[in-house]
């Protein structure tokens, strides 16, 4: 993982109408915890890590570097947005460029905060980085992500085959000034 240029990190924390996007603290490491190891965060991701270990290996304030903030909805961690720069990726057609991750508790799904958070860490990148294109790849088979995938604006660049699973490349590009 490399950082995201030169950007100011961390932001001031993000607000949307219900959620706030921030930097993560000691009070978030046992939701952490429970993302890495939830069957059903990683179906897609290629499987849950054990809990004993996550509790071994995890620090103190987990995951805080430049381009990863932790997504609060009335003051408790439901999620995760990554953006980091894709650095030895599988595809030549997303190598350097930023890309999207997230994570999100299975309570937390089917309510729109996904779409509603990673919008939000899109448009603060786009603020930090004008011009710069924004890959995301998936599993086909997750049709939430595929779906959210849409709903933000990124469009199929390729599919291809990795980690046992048909994945999809999708960029979304930076979006230019008229006039």
């Amino acid at each position: 993982m490399t950082e995201l240029g030169s950007v100011v990190w961390p932001p001031a924390p993000i607000r949307t109408e219900r959620l706030v996007l921030r930097e993560s603290e000691p009070r978030d490491r046992a939701t952490f915890i429970e993302l890495l190891a939830s069957p059903e965060v990683n179906a897609y991701l290629g499987g849950p890590r054990r809990r004993a270990e996550l509790e071994r290996e995890t620090p103190e304030v987990p995951e805080r570097w430049p381009g990863s903030f932790v997504v609060e909805l009335d003051g408790a961690m439901i999620g995760q947005i990554l953006l980091r720069r894709a650095t030895g990726h599988r595809r030549p057609a997303a190598a350097g460029k930023a890309d999207l991750g997230y994570l999100f508790l299975p309570r937390a799904w089917g309510s729109g905060y996904a779409a509603e958070a990673c919008a939000a860490a899109l448009g603060w990148l786009a603020d930090a980085l004008p011009g710069e294109p924004v890959v995301l790849t998936t599993q086909t088979a997750n049709a939430g992500s595929m779906r959210l995938a849409a709903k933000l604006g990124f469009t199929e660049v390729e599919r291809f085959e990795a980690w046992g699973a048909e994945q999809w490349l999708g960029m979304r590009s930076p979006l230019t000034p008229s006039g």
